[in-house]
């Protein structure tokens, strides 16, 4: 049973991965949310997805019981810390507790086996999701993917500046002088991103917005030469693809979520986190707390990232 949102699901994926290579041959029942369940379709051994929607009163664990008690488990891993696992009949349970939050994710999840180092979240695609790729993707210059959206706005750095970043990176002596721009986000989140699209050269823009549903996403993040976005789910898939990943972090723990991976970094706002709330925050109403945070710091974050990345493939 893991999580709701795409970020935390993503970062339980290295988790699952131990398992599958613990246990071949093993057959895995997977309960996600919605937004969650397709990154899981490709996973060796999968019997069957699980679609949990939240409903009031945690009425959603109902169906899910009834889904699921009938048979007897050789092992329950519950990442949700829900009292489900606890009236299923298993061999064997993991229950997460609430994890210390100076903890990273990653490693909060790895104490339920006592795994150290603890393993690096994976995404598994099919043959389909290549496909998909190869033809978002046509043949031509190198791709510097961003990721714009936000799921709220605090955490969303402006696109004017998302902008200017892209334009000093591609052009003149950048260091991906002549890259293609591939926007990313979901369908829903196209009001946030039509501005840096409306901003930068359509003749060097891939507009991705809206076309990729998760796996595929990985597999077009595993050709582009780097990505930068906000701590998003989408930034967790891009890590956990193996992508260069630069995460550009103000209101959220960068302790625990950062981006999970050996060529990944992170950059925050030059106001501490702790005093980007003021007395009038209001997550429904207030803007961007991200404005500390420079095109200058990000361009900066992002050739030390490239240059490490590219020190690494040497």
């Amino acid at each position: 049973m893991t999580a709701t949102r795409i970020g935390d699901a993503v970062l339980s994926t290295g988790l699952l991965s131990y398992l599958v290579e613990r246990h071949p041959g093993a057959r895995f029942t997977i309960a996600a949310g919605p937004l969650a369940a397709p990154l899981f379709v490709a996973v060796p051994g999968l019997e069957r997805i699980i679609t949990v929607t939240k409903r009031p009163g945690a009425l959603h664990w109902l169906p899910l019981f009834a889904r699921v008690t009938r048979r007897r488990w050789d092992l329950v891993v519950d990442l949700r810390g829900s009292a489900l696992a606890w009236l299923l009949r298993t061999g064997d349970r993991r229950v997460m507790a609430k994890g210390d939050p100076r903890e990273h994710r990653v490693c909060q999840l790895a104490h339920l086996f006592d795994l150290d180092p603890p393993p690096s979240p994976r995404l598994w695609t099919a043959a389909a999701h290549e496909r998909a790729a190869a033809a978002l993707l046509p043949s031509g210059p190198p791709v510097l993917a961003i990721g714009p959206a936000a799921n709220w706005r605090g955490k969303q750095w402006r696109a004017e500046r998302f902008a200017e970043l892209a334009r000093r990176l591609t052009t003149g002596d950048g260091p991906f002088a002549g890259a293609r721009i591939a926007v990313m986000a979901a369908a829903h989140e196209r009001p946030q991103a039509a501005p840096l699209l409306a901003a930068i050269p359509a003749a060097h823009t891939l507009d991705l917005v809206g076309r990729t549903d998760p796996l595929t996403a990985a597999a077009v993040l595993r050709h582009c030469i780097l990505f930068i976005g906000n701590d998003t789910g989408l930034m967790h898939i891009a890590a956990a693809s193996g992508t260069p990943t630069l995460g550009l972090f103000g209101p959220s723990p960068v302790e625990q979520y950062a981006p999970w991976g050996s060529c990944t970094a992170v950059v925050q706002t030059a106001t501490p986190r702790e005093k980007l709330f003021g007395p009038d925050y209001d997550h429904r109403t207030t803007g961007t707390l991200m404005d500390s945070l420079s095109v200058d710091a990000v361009e900066a974050a992002a050739i030390r990232l490239w240059r490490r990345a590219v020190s690494e493939a040497a």
